[in-house]
């Protein structure tokens, strides 16, 4: 029952910090904007409490959550279920489709991951040492191939996975007209490799925001090897942020 709690708390908290901020709120819409248009599909992969969905759907795209973790699934449907504007994908995505252990973080569920080398550096990483990945269940796992046959090609997708974004893009045979994927400090080669891909599947421009802020760091895109050494160059205590690809 104590755990069920935590659960719970955790999924408050996260409802508390991702919809109860409406400046943060209309700066995701206009950094958003600037990739999606009314009409476009959107792949939300790891959507979490769906705040992203929430900012799409207020930029008019049609979107497809994508969420593994069972609670945060049943907070999408409570939120989302009922709009036919919002698909709502029950599953991991990766390389090759089956079966992954999701390693879940009760009390900040918005780190749960699939990726037990993403939980290995939290381990011995400054400013990790609060969390923990306390249970674990089996989830599906489908490829953004998959996806992209199964509801058309988005003009966007939005990869934030927790260590896992590589393998989330390895699953991506052909590029779509943009993407993010979410990176850490604790993990930059990780970072360091889905640029590699990004650059393989033919992205040429990339941008960055650092944290929750919502703000490219730069009006002028870069190339790959750029992108790169920013993200070398960057201190630790940067801890989290988003890379952005673009094609030419």
């Amino acid at each position: 029952m104590f755990e069920a709690f935590r659960a719970a708390r955790g999924i408050v908290r996260s409802l508390r910090i991702y919809y109860g901020d409406k400046s943060r709120a209309a700066a995701m819409d206009r950094l958003y904007g600037g990739f999606v248009q009314r009409g476009d599909l959107v792949f939300d992969v790891g959507a979490h409490v769906g705040d992203r969905v929430a900012s799409f759907r207020r930029l008019g795209a049609q979107v497809v959550a994508v969420e593994p973790q069972p609670a945060m699934v049943r907070v999408l449907r409570l939120l989302y279920g009922r709009r036919a504007e919002v698909a709502i994908e029950a599953t991991a995505v990766g390389r090759v489709a089956g079966q992954a252990r999701m390693m879940i973080n009760v009390d900040n569920p918005t780190v749960s991951t699939a990726s037990p080398a993403f939980v290995g550096a939290a381990r011995d990483a400054p400013g990790w040492e609060n969390q923990h990945w306390m249970t674990s269940v089996s989830v599906p796992v489908t490829t953004l191939d998959a996806l992209i046959g199964k509801h058309g090609t988005p003009a966007f997708i939005k990869i934030d996975v927790e260590g896992f974004e590589e393998e989330a893009l390895l699953g991506l045979s052909a590029p779509v007209k943009a993407l993010s994927f979410e990176f850490t400090t604790m993990q930059r080669p990780v970072a360091l490799a889905c640029i590699a891909r990004c650059v393989a599947l033919g992205y040429t421009r990339f941008n960055a925001a650092l944290g929750e802020s919502q703000t490219l760091v730069t009006s002028h895109w870069v190339g790959g090897e750029d992108i790169a050494r920013w993200l070398v160059g960057l201190p630790y205590a940067a801890n989290s942020g988003d890379i952005y690809a673009a094609l030419a």
